[in-house]
Order: structure tokens, then sequence, then C-alpha cells
């Protein structure tokens, strides 16, 4: 299949490896398309890896991954092209934080509205999935970094989105994702972050996970 992943940072360059590892042809999209990381991704992960803009990259995905920033998300999907993703199975791995204060972040949406809903406002044509954002990227492809059964969710309108979704974290290593329901349970996934960065601080590791016991 081929895959599209804007965003060049860990989260980008974490999902777009092990989708080549899968053998997905995957697209890197950036703003332009001589960034240097996308290029040093492309050099290491072989033939069924390439880069571009954001724009290549949309239009190159049957399936397209938003890992930009939150902050940046919206602008960079401008970039990208509403064209270029109507149709396609958008996965929103963004989280809507704010750094401008320092640590711990604050959520520049929450409670009525999240970056999600957004997304899936400003581009209709897509079939927005929320998916991966409550954990370190490094645990996104490789659950097996944490012991025993533990849990991620997906949320969106398009059931038939959410599958394709959950059939491609199962090939990542997750068991059992949990549908939440539409894209509005988006707000709750996002409003996990603040919970999740205190973690990471208290815990001093990025290897941890939710669990929800029956």
């Amino acid at each position: 299949m081929q895959v599209g992943v804007l965003g060049t940072g860990d989260v980008g360059g974490r999902l777009a490896s092990k989708l080549v590892s899968l053998g997905h042809e995957v697209k890197m999209g950036s703003r332009t398309a001589q960034n240097a990381k996308a290029a040093e991704w492309t050099k290491a992960n072989g033939p069924k890896a390439s880069a571009g803009t954001f724009a290549d990259a949309a239009k190159f995905g049957e399936v397209v991954f938003n890992c930009t920033a939150g902050s940046v998300s919206l602008e960079a999907l401008k970039l990208a092209g509403a064209k270029n993703l109507a149709g396609k199975v958008l996965v929103d791995v963004a989280n809507p934080l704010d750094f401008s204060k320092g640590m711990p972040p604050t959520l520049t949406v929450c409670n009525t509205d999240s970056l999600g809903e957004q997304i899936q406002r400003a581009f209709p044509d897509a079939r927005v999935v929320k998916a991966l954002n409550t954990m370190g990227n490094e645990l996104m492809v490789n659950p097996g970094l944490v012991p025993g059964e533990h849990d991620t969710f997906v949320c969106g309108n398009d059931p038939q989105a959410k599958a394709k979704v959950v059939e491609m974290l199962r090939a990542f290593g997750w068991k059992s994702p949990i549908d939440l329901g539409d894209i509005t349970a988006a707000r709750g996934l996002e409003m996990v972050l603040p919970v999740w960065v205190r973690l990471m601080v208290t815990l001093k590791t990025r290897n941890f996970n939710f669990k929800i016991a029956r």
C-alpha cells in the first residue's frame, strides 16, 4: 500500500520506518522537497522510501498520517491540499500542545472541541481517524516495549476508515484497539496528554501505557 506521512520529526520518522518495514511504500512530506531530515530518512530506509512536499505525500498516499506538531497541523494540512486528501483515510496522531510557557504544556483546544474535530471540519472530504496520540512514539510501533496487555484507541466518523486503521494498528502489534465512537471522542483522547506528561516526569520514562481494566 502507498502511505503518506506528514512530518519529519520523531513521530513521523518512527511511523514511516515501521510502515516501510511492513512492506508499504512510504513518502514522507515536509514543507520543502529538499528537507534534510526527510532526505536522511529516505536514504536510511531503502527503495520503498521517498520524500517530497506535504502535497506530494498527501497525493501519494492511500492512507495519510498527520504527524506534524498539533499547533501547526491545520496549516500543514492546508499545504497538503484538500483535493489530495479527499476520500483518503487521514490518521491524526497529533496533539494540540502549547509549549509557549514551558513545561508542562497546555492544550490549545479542549473540552468542547479538539484538533481531530478541527481537522475533520476543515477537510470534510477526508476520513479522519484519531489514533496513537496517547503514548510515546516508541510505543506506537512496538507495544511490546511495555509488558502485558495494554490499550490504544481510535475514533472517527467513518466506520470503514476506522477498520482500516485498526488493521494497520494490529500489524504494529496492537491486539484489540478500542473504538471510542465518532470524532468527538478526540476531545477525551487529546485531554489524556496532560496526565501522560505528568506520568512521564514522575515515572522518568516514556515507555508506559494505559490499561483499561474490565
